[in-house]
């Protein structure tokens, strides 16, 4: 079996919400009908920085337009898609929302919704993506001003 490698790169966007900071999470369907909810990311284009592919994804797949304070984590998988083994790496960063609006999600998604930066992990269904997501809220307690 081949196997390739992939590079995508993907955001923990937060805004202020009403009980402290909220994070955007999109939902698509799985192979296998389900509803999967995680963060927005996608593949690096040749010659694009993760940072710029980050900022582009969450666009395309949230409707939201944010900017980078910093890096967070990357995670990396295995997959197998068309006869292929994939070696997945993403990048995510944290980010600030600065415009747009949920409603202009791609169709890709099935719904876009902002939860509490608190219960997000819970909300997620990935355990990488969870762990991204307690390492985002303990930058952003760090630093809630992004300094």
């Amino acid at each position: 079996m081949n196997t390739r490698f992939e590079h995508s790169a993907g955001g923990v966007v937060l805004r202020p919400g009403p009980t402290g900071p909220e994070v955007v999470l999109a939902s698509r369907r799985t192979i296998s009908g389900g509803l999967a909810w995680g963060l927005p990311k996608g593949l690096v284009e040749p010659g694009e920085e993760p940072e710029a592919t980050a900022v582009r994804e969450v666009r395309e797949e949230t409707g939201v337009v944010a900017k980078i304070r910093r890096h967070v984590d990357d995670i990396s998988y295995w997959f197998v898609w068309g006869g292929e083994r994939v070696k997945k790496k993403v990048s995510f960063f944290l980010m600030d929302a600065v415009g747009g609006d949920t409603a202009e999600h791609d169709h890709e998604m099935e719904e876009v919704l902002w939860f509490p930066l608190s219960s997000a992990p819970r909300e997620a269904t990935y355990r990488s993506e969870q762990q991204v997501l307690r390492k985002a809220a303990e930058l952003y307690e760090a630093d809630p001003a992004g300094r």
